[in-house]
């Protein structure tokens, strides 16, 4: 079996978005685990090691923002990609300085997807991930 190109972890509350991504970014070769809720995220998260966080703002039990800051203080550094229909410069700002290094803005052509998931994750992928 070939190895993922990388771990993504997506948090989105639309199950259509978390289905679309998981096979769009799965036929790239990249493994997807995908949850609707910030609290599963945040465990996951803590369990396994993700190359890249997809991100949206709002959630079925709370807020991306709020999820962001959270891996963020305890240390989770994977890096993350907010990909959410709210994107005012303000909601994009607050992202930023939350600790997301990206913000794409619904709905985005599954290229621009893939190219910002790219950016964060090198095309040869060589570490370990626990699964």
């Amino acid at each position: 079996m070939e190895k993922a190109k990388g771990v993504i972890l997506c948090v989105d509350d639309d199950q259509d978005t978390r289905d679309l991504l998981t096979v769009l970014l799965g036929s790239q070769g990249y493994e997807v685990i995908a949850t609707a809720k910030a609290e599963e995220a945040l465990w996951r998260a803590m369990a396994d090691k993700f190359d890249l966080i997809l991100l949206d703002w709002v959630l079925e039990d709370g807020t991306g923002i709020n999820l962001c800051i959270e891996l963020r203080r305890i240390g989770i550094d994977a890096p993350i990609l907010f990909y959410s229909g709210m994107g005012d410069r303000a909601e994009i700002e607050n992202a930023m300085s939350a600790g997301a290094q990206g913000f794409l803005v619904k709905p985005a052509a599954f290229k621009e997807v893939l190219q910002n998931v790219s950016r964060f994750i090198p095309n040869t992928y060589q570490s370990q991930h626990v699964n």
